[in-house]
């Protein structure tokens, strides 16, 4: 079983470096999802980040409003991404707001949908949201459930002051017990658009399409 981990809404100063921490002691590469208001507070994050073998991905400058509740799509993600600049990827990694995980025809629009094609970027879903930002302490069992029930899993974690951070080498640790493969890359079923190209049904994703 393969397992992609993610790191969405920072960065956080005093959590992600300790994320970083972590994840370099065990020689494991992730990909953060970058809030733009939060990187325009603590760049210098994501900057080691990236030298550490890390994927920096675009989430959005405010988080505030799924686009298929009328966030624009030109403010939230160019605004990110002019901001996470020469971090990026080459495959421009997005991820849109969600609004707690949940995968619904609000999570994009067809305003998102074609700017996302016509500037060449790769969203990127997910199929694990063990809710660690609200239940700081036992969000690893629920992870490493999911883990086991997929081929292939997207882990869905905050880097955010909640303490859950605090049960990263936990879960790390269950992961390395039941042989699960942790890796960079991502499934083609949690990227639904890669590089501008439609690869899934985008229906269930956003009213209209």
């Amino acid at each position: 079983m393969k397992v992609t981990l993610t790191f969405d809404n920072g960065p956080w100063p005093g959590v992600t470096d300790g994320v970083l921490d972590t994840l370099r002691e065990r020689d494991i590469r992730s990909t953060f999802f970058v809030v733009g208001k939060q990187l325009r507070k603590a760049r210098e994050l994501s900057v080691r980040a990236a030298s550490e073998g890390h994927w920096i991905g675009n989430h959005t400058m405010t988080h505030a409003v799924p686009f298929g509740d009328g966030a624009d799509p030109v403010d939230e993600i160019e605004g990110a991404q002019a901001l996470i600049g020469d971090l990026a990827h080459a495959d421009k990694w997005f991820r849109p707001f969600g609004r707690g995980g949940v995968l619904d025809d609000r999570l994009l629009s067809e305003a998102a949908i074609g700017h996302l094609r016509a500037n060449e970027y790769s969203c990127v879903l997910w199929n694990s949201v063990p809710r660690d930002w609200e239940d700081p302490d036992e969000w690893v069992d629920r992870a490493v459930a999911d883990v086991r029930s997929n081929e292939w899993t997207v882990v869905v974690l905050h880097d955010l002051p909640t303490g859950a951070m605090a049960r990263l080498p936990r879960f790390l640790d269950a992961l390395h017990a039941i042989d699960a493969d942790v890796v960079q890359d991502f499934p083609d079923a949690c990227v639904p658009i890669r590089r501008g190209r439609i690869a899934a049904d985008l229906s269930v994703l956003a009213s209209g399409t």
